[in-house]
């Protein structure tokens, strides 16, 4: 899948954009210029700014959906979810960011993702080709249906949206958010054991992720989860639901672990604020 940033000039590779694309792209850009007007006009208090970020993260139902974690290649990837960063540009203000459908032709669709401080005019934005296409274990299968076409457009977009977010936002105070969502998860009151019923429901509704699965990921049994064990599977959820990782992939790689005789556990990998 090809992407191209709009500022950087093209280059070998990048999808070609048709006449109806440069225009959009064009009107978009007048139309950010006028809003860095006003932006100067009413430039954000960051210290207000920064209080809302941390006030917003101490909401439960932000701070569960905040970050995602799935396996790849032996590692454990981690990282602010595209909910996280949504909040982010909307509590850090000024940031004009969004995803739009260029073209839709010849079974894909061209799509920008972007964001801009209009403050400092920093930017980042993705174009990019998103076929027209489902992937899966027993092949490709194209998609006529105009909802499952903007579904996939849309999970497409937001994944690079999430991109650019990050890529306008200082990284202290997306730490500093990180950090918050974490101290919110860790006072919940609600009791331990009754969170991890819930986790293990939610998988397995949603994703028909068994509770032998997790318990192979986690390397330990469900009733012997840990608070960190909740937080992190809270975050592979997240990645699931996001579309970050498909289910059958995933469930691959939580198989192999499950089938394994189960002996005594060692340490178990806990994700901690210095991988994020």
């Amino acid at each position: 899948m090809n992407e191209l940033n709009v500022f950087s000039g093209g280059g070998g590779g990048a999808p070609a954009l048709g006449a109806a694309s440069v225009m959009m792209l064009s009107r978009q850009a007048q139309e950010v210029q006028a809003a860095m007007v006003v932006a100067k006009q009413f430039p954000r208090d960051e210290r207000a700014s920064a209080d809302r970020i941390l006030a917003a993260c101490a909401r439960e139902t932000l701070a569960r959906d905040a970050a995602y974690e799935y396996p790849r290649g032996g590692e454990t990837v981690t990282g602010p979810s595209i909910r996280l960063a949504e909040a982010l540009a909307q509590n850090w203000g000024n940031i004009d960011y969004g995803v739009i459908e260029l073209e839709q032709k010849n079974g894909e669709s061209q799509v920008m993702s972007y964001a801009w401080d209009l403050e400092t005019n920093t930017r980042q934005s993705k174009i990019f080709t998103v076929p027209h296409v489902r992937q899966t274990k027993k092949g490709s299968f194209p998609l006529a249906d105009p909802r499952d076409i903007y579904e996939m457009v849309a999970n497409q977009g937001a994944r690079r949206l999430r991109a650019c977010i990050l890529g306008v936002i200082p990284g202290d105070v997306v730490d500093m958010a990180m950090k918050q969502c974490e101290l919110t998860l860790r006072s919940n009151k609600v009791p331990l054991d009754e969170r991890i019923k819930a986790m293990a429901d939610a998988f397995q509704n949603d994703f028909g992720v068994s509770a032998e699965a997790l318990r192979g990921y986690i390397g330990k049994s469900v009733e012997a989860f840990s608070e960190a064990d909740v937080i992190r599977l809270g975050k592979v959820y997240r990645s699931l639901k996001d579309g970050v990782i498909g289910s059958d992939y995933f469930m691959d790689k939580l198989r192999p672990a499950a089938e394994e005789p189960q002996e005594t556990p060692g340490p178990v990998e806990k994700v901690g604020l210095h991988d994020l």
